[in-house]
């Protein structure tokens, strides 16, 4: 009995030796760190310091996570919300850790016009994120959803176009929307429809407001939209599905998945969208808002090594928009219906290479097409039969064929004084068909550009740049830019720049004539380039506490455009394009952010856009700016105790004065009329966010048309009538299922 007594209290004077042993893991705990609460299901990566596979972890509801390091290791630690936290422990160790929330957005990492990949804060532009989290809590399903509460945007909707924008007061065909910074292809109307720009794997999105030109050619004179799509950089196995339904008849559904083995990641996702059409008149056949159908698909591999990245990408998209016509006399039961067939398909090759230290070489080439087809049918609505018209007009197939290739080689050395980037676009495009001229043309954008950054003081960043540009149809000036900034204090920056721009006509703009029930255009070869002056100031302050952060930035804007390219009358209801001597815009706005954390965040702001066209001297008054206010408020609530967010999004958009010709074809002045929209969004997450869940109430105040002056088709427009805002108030619901395995 003795021997056994020994071997009890020495197993025993083990246990109680080591802490460890039994039921005492080591543990890493994580809280946040303005609070001190636990943050349960942020991702734990251990990277052994000499090399090694990486091991992963989850926090637990209490914050915990074991310590998987089997050597001395580096520890990351995320979780949406907060800022990566970079650590070392040993094997054996627990420690606790404390993330620092993202009260503000100067922390987000931006790649748009860049060096190399830094900081929100550091970049010599001023760059507006709007991350996966605001996506969110908008609901928004594409790029229209997005904006149209976005300060200083202003949305123009078309039933059969789809949806157009502008900002600062200039309007989509000058400004340039990438997707991971290839150009998106395919104008109707000048404009990109960016409606269908889906958002279901967006991880953020870029916005850039001022001239591009000097770094993104063509298309930049107003500014920038990057959307830059997600990556799979962590998790071994990732995949999701998400539904979307709302009352109006709108039904979403994607999903997608992503594989990772060491240095290889696959992934592949797709959707399918779906709108049944609205109408407020509906003893009406001919719908208003067309109905239409949605298919889209992207896949993509990466080869990721510690300064390498080579990334193959490719998506689709496909449209189906039915415009349905109204019944025929003398019975009433037959009408003419066309389909508009939209396709485009974009492929990507990119290449990161970090050469040497601070130094980096990219390159990417890509491939996009674009196509809209146009049929139209007879329909018997008593015998349900269909058959295709005679008429050859009716049947038509328009195609753009996009080829880019882009590098860039830069030095961007955060302690260096002096950094650098040149590089050059090259940049060719086809259109054929039969509504273009002679069938097919063609043109060609190929630049050189440089610029040079340099901080003669630690709070001071002059860059300058140039472009030279060689276009195959217009002789092009040269392009110059200066940026400076200056980080007086830590809180402190102002921003401000200069920039000449210039704008080759589109294809479209000038060989294309594009007619259906609602549009006839005609294109026009004799279209002169469009040349630019802008300039735009910015003042931010940032102060943070540790339980609140308040921001606060006013921006000021001033562009002067020779030669715009608008839309005219030419005779009956044909349009053409033509350019306009002078267009000037000027404005500002005042935006302050306000955080209390962790339960309340508003962002808020007012603008003024003030609008001058040379056109407006044949109304015999005197020269003047004709101004346009709008204002945001949104407003987020995170109920701690049930963990739910709720989201109160408001916009005014002031009344927008125009110009358009009356009967005896003169020139009056006209206006859209000022309206206010609002959304309401609650989210919820369950299941160690594995699922969420949404619903809500967009367009409160019930918007369909408001009162106009001079229609919604541009400057040189006919009479008056309703302009489209929105398909009404409706409820919606939403649920994403996440899966992660690390």
């Amino acid at each position: 009995m003795t021997f056994f007594r020994f071997i009890a209290l020495f197993s025993l004077t083990l246990l109680l030796a080591n802490p460890r042993g039994f039921g005492q893991q080591a543990v890493v705990r994580v809280q946040d760190g303005k609070t001190g609460q636990p943050v349960p299901y942020a991702h734990v990566v251990f990277q052994p310091v000499n090399g090694g596979q990486q091991t992963h972890a989850i926090t637990q509801v209490d914050g915990t996570a074991q310590n998987m390091a089997a050597s001395r290791a580096v520890v990351a630690i995320s979780y949406i919300g907060f800022e990566t936290l970079y650590d070392t422990l040993n094997p054996g160790e627990s420690v606790t850790l404390s993330l620092r929330p993202k009260i503000q957005e100067m922390n987000e990492v931006v790649v748009t016009a860049q060096y190399s990949p830094q900081r929100v804060d550091k970049s010599i532009y001023k760059v507006k994120v709007i991350n996966s989290l605001q996506i969110e809590q908008k609901a928004a399903n594409n790029l229209t959803d997005l904006l149209n509460s976005e300060l200083n945007i202003r949305i123009s909707q078309d039933g059969a176009l789809g949806t157009s924008m502008s900002l600062q007061g200039l309007s989509g065909e000058n400004v340039k929307f990438l997707v991971d910074g290839v150009p998106v292809i395919g104008r109707m109307n000048g404009n990109i429809d960016i409606s269908q720009l889906n958002l279901y794997n967006v991880d953020h999105i870029e916005v850039i407001e001022g001239p591009m030109s000097v770094v993104y050619g063509s298309n930049a004179l107003a500014g920038v939209i990057n959307i830059i799509t997600k990556e799979n950089k962590s998790t071994r196995v990732s995949a999701f599905a998400k539904g979307y339904i709302e009352s109006v008849g709108v039904y979403n559904f994607d999903l997608g998945a992503s594989y990772k083995v060491r240095d290889h990641v696959f992934s592949i996702s797709g959707g399918r969208n779906f709108f049944d059409g609205f109408s407020n008149n509906d003893s009406l056949r001919s719908e208003q808002w067309k109905p239409k159908r949605q298919y889209f698909f992207d896949g993509y591999y990466i080869l990721s090594k510690p300064k390498l990245k080579f990334k193959i990408s490719s998506s689709w998209f496909d449209e189906k928009l039915l415009s349905k016509g109204n019944l025929m006399p003398p019975y009433y039961e037959t009408a003419f219906d066309s389909y508009f067939l939209t396709s485009r398909w974009t492929s990507k090759i990119e290449l990161n290479r970090q050469i040497r230290d601070n130094r980096y070489i990219s390159l990417m080439g890509s491939y996009a097409y674009y196509s809209r087809q146009k049929e139209t049918y007879f329909e018997d609505l008593t015998t349900l039969e269909e058959h295709t018209t005679a008429n050859p007009e009716d049947y038509d197939t328009t195609r753009f064929h996009n080829a880019l290739f882009r590098g860039t080689f830069s030095k961007s050395n955060p302690e260096s004084r002096f950094n650098y980037q040149l590089g050059f676009d090259l940049n060719y495009e086809v259109g054929s068909g039969k509504r273009i001229t002679d069938y097919k043309q063609e043109i060609g954008d190929y630049a050189a550009f440089l610029s040079v950054q340099w901080d003669p003081l630690k709070w001071v960043t002059i860059q300058p740049g140039i472009r030279y540009i060689y276009n195959t149809k217009y002789t092009a000036p040269l392009v110059y830019s200066l940026n400076l900034k200056f980080a007086i204090q830590e809180n402190y920056n102002i921003r401000a720049s200069y920039s000449r721009g210039f704008r080759a006509p589109s294809l479209k703009e000038l060989y294309l004539y594009f007619v259906d029930v609602n549009h006839n255009v005609q294109g026009n070869p004799d279209l002169k380039s469009e040349n630019s002056h802008n300039v735009n100031i910015s003042f931010q302050y940032n102060r943070e506490t540790s339980e609140s952060f308040v921001g606060t930035e006013l921006n000021f804007f001033y562009n002067n455009i020779n030669n715009i390219i608008t839309l005219a009358e030419a005779e009956g209801d044909l349009y053409t394009y033509i350019n306009v001597d002078k267009y000037i815009t000027q404005g500002a706005q005042l935006v302050v952010n306000y955080r209390l954390y962790p339960w309340l965040n508003i962002r808020s702001g007012g603008g003024v856009t003030g609008r001058y066209n040379s056109l407006s001297d044949e109304t015999g008054k005197v020269k003047k700016f004709y101004y346009s206010p709008d204002a945001v408020v949104t407003t987020t609530y995170h109920w701690q105790k049930i963990q739910m967010d709720f989201t109160l999004d408001y916009k005014y958009t002031g009344k927008m004065p125009q110009f358009y010709t009356d009967n005896n074809d003169n020139v009056v002045e006209g206006y859209v009329s000022a309206y206010n929209s609002m959304d309401f969004t609650m989210q919820k997450s369950l299941l160690k966010d594995r699922l969420t869940i949404g619903a809500g109430v967009k367009n409160i105040f019930n918007v369909t048309d408001i009162p106009a002056v001079g229609g919604n088709a541009g400057v040189h427009t006919g009479g008056g009538g309703d302009y489209p805002v929105g398909w009404g108030r409706t409820l919606f619901v939403q649920a994403a299922v996440n899966f992660n395995k690390f």
